[in-house]
């Protein structure tokens, strides 16, 4: 994910802060910091080249001295879970679960870059988080997802059912709108709608007709105005890991049906189905 990043902040890793929240990014954290110190390393060898002949001491100090920023924004007390807490009680929870590092950023001239294991609703991170790092007023602030846009539903373990609570599918819902291209939605409702009563080895995913006509950076463009409310002052911009990024990182992985809704079993093409047929008639229920 490093040259994301990097193209996110303009190669400007002298006024740049690296973080990550919540506490479970650390481990993803780690595997970014080091990515970034390689590109460090590397940029700093170039210039050594460069130099050739009138590098001096000096000069040596000022290429060397160069690090990547860490810092640990935002502490949270680990006592309290925020992500299985009610909806009704989870922000104002994260307020007081979460405090920040103040001193760290530099006021309107920093960027300041925190990494998440995932995006799924993308609630927390609008209502409180975003307005909690914006205190350190930094100029730009860089979410880093580091799994893909999570765009449908899981059935296999994790209680993820409803297709409207997730940001990248709400992104890809406006931006069919915006675009004129409501239809699609009609279109898939009645697709979906037909297939209903079918076994489930004969259900066919038609939402994945619904994401077709955007790319990833489009809805990641979407996904950071519809988590980016009036009252945060600092430019905010998303940026989530690629599917094939992830297939690189994850050679031996067993299924990213998740991001990419190809489920390993029939039941899984039921539940997105029934799922958008659900977001669609406005019932907010489960799908399995």
């Amino acid at each position: 994910m490093v040259p994301s990043i990097l193209k996110s902040v303009d190669f400007d890793l002298e006024n740049t802060v690296f973080s990550f929240i919540p506490n479970t990014a650390e481990t993803a954290f780690y595997g970014m910091v080091d990515g970034l110190k390689n590109y460090l390393l590397e940029q700093q060898k170039i210039a050594i080249l460069a130099m050739g002949d009138k590098l001096n001491e000096k000069e040596f100090d000022r290429i060397m001295v160069s690090k990547i920023r860490v810092e640990k924004i935002a502490v949270k007390d680990i006592k309290l879970r925020t992500f299985i807490a009610q909806d009704k009680g989870r922000n104002d929870l994260v307020n007081h679960v979460y405090d920040i590092t103040y001193g760290t950023v530099h006021e309107g001239v920093d960027n300041l870059v925190v990494i998440d294991d995932s995006i799924v609703r993308g609630t927390t991170l609008r209502e409180s988080i975003l307005r909690i790092l914006d205190r350190l007023k930094p100029k730009k602030i860089i979410v880093v997802s580091s799994s893909p846009q999570i765009r449908y539903p899981d059935c296999y373990g994790i209680d993820m059912a409803k297709l409207g609570d997730f940001v990248a599918f709400r992104a890809a819902i406006e931006l069919l709108k915006e675009s004129g291209n409501e239809h699609i939605i009609n279109d898939v409702y009645k697709k979906s709608k037909a297939q209903e009563n079918l076994p489930k080895e004969e259900i066919v995913n038609y939402v994945k007709e619904i994401y077709k006509p955007f790319t990833p950076e489009d809805i990641s463009l979407k996904i950071a105005a519809l988590l980016k409310t009036k009252d945060v002052k600092a430019e905010v911009e998303v940026v989530f890991q690629s599917i094939e990024d992830l297939h690189a990182a994850c050679p031996q992985h067993t299924g990213d049906w998740y991001f990419t809704g190809k489920y390993p079993t029939p039941g899984g093409n039921k539940v997105v189905n029934k799922s958008f047929i659900n977001f669609i008639e406005g019932k907010n229920q489960r799908a399995y």
